[in-house]
């Protein structure tokens, strides 16, 4: 079982240090996010650049951004984005991936696909061309939106057989959780017969992990991803919360403080107190 700290906000040195904080207070990983325009979000900044100073300021703990929606980049850059960046930081990034937030003027505010089922489309086709790149083989691809003619792309990541790539997972529709199944990591969501998004309880958790054991055909290492918050001040309140998940087959948890964008004292200060370790 193993602990991330998603850094929400603040400006990009104190990103940074909150970063190397979150690595000596024995958080396992360290997340940034991908965003655009959040009107409401405060200072941003792009994600890649983010990662890579964090990389060149950390030793061993996992760096990713939370999360890419592949939708709106171009997959064949994001190849050589990501592997530049798991050589910069020795073979510790992630890349967890799924439709994202349409919320993000990045969408709607200058012509990205919004539409779900394309931006799907665009997901699947992405996920192949920068698998295939990163395989440092000669690739090609010609899929309904991307055309890729024959490349080779050196060097391959640090990582193999690849980097690992988290997808989100939308129970109970299948297509979504279909695509889960071809990657190596699970970030779980869960849709209302409505439409609208459900709160994840411990049986979804449970009953998601067994769709995967049950269909999953690779061997590879498998993770399943939950973010949320503790209370760092309450260890034993921290730690109700967590272990339902994790006896519920969560391999991650990332606490996460999207309400303190704003307010990096207070999201240092719960770095600073630990993950919420379930033994």
């Amino acid at each position: 079982m193993r602990y991330g700290f998603i850094i929400p906000g603040g400006d990009l040195q104190t990103i940074i240090e909150l970063a190397v904080e979150a690595e000596n207070a024995g958080w396992d990983s360290v997340f940034y996010w991908d965003g655009i325009y959040i009107e409401s979000a405060g200072l941003m900044y792009d994600p890649w650049i983010v990662l890579a100073a964090i990389a060149m300021h950390t030793k061993h703990v996992h760096i990713g951004a939370m999360l890419t929606p592949l939708s709106r980049r171009r997959p064949w850059k994001v190849a050589r984005e990501t592997t530049t960046l798991d050589h910069l930081s020795n073979g510790r990034l992630v890349l967890p991936v799924g439709l994202g937030a349409l919320d993000d003027g990045g969408f709607a505010k200058v012509g990205e696909v919004t539409d779900r089922k394309l931006r799907a489309q665009l997901l699947d086709e992405s996920l192949e061309i920068i698998t295939g790149l990163w395989s440092g083989q000669p690739f090609s691809f010609h899929g309904q939106h991307y055309q890729v003619e024959e490349m080779t792309f050196v060097p391959p990541p640090v990582q193999q057989p690849r980097i690992p790539i988290w997808v989100v997972g939308a129970w109970p529709r299948k297509t979504s959780m279909q695509r889960v199944l071809r990657y190596d990591g699970l970030l779980p969501a869960k849709i209302n017969a409505d439409g609208s998004a459900g709160e994840l309880t411990p049986t979804d958790i449970q009953t998601m992990k067994a769709y995967i054991v049950e269909h999953r055909t690779r061997t590879t290492p498998f993770d399943i991803v939950l973010e949320g918050e503790t209370p760092g001040a309450d260890p034993q309140q921290a730690h109700a919360i967590v272990a339902p998940f994790v006896d519920a087959g969560i391999t991650w948890w990332l606490e996460s403080r999207w309400s303190c964008m704003d307010k990096p004292e207070e999201v240092r200060a719960r770095i600073r107190q630990g993950p919420p370790r379930v033994a």
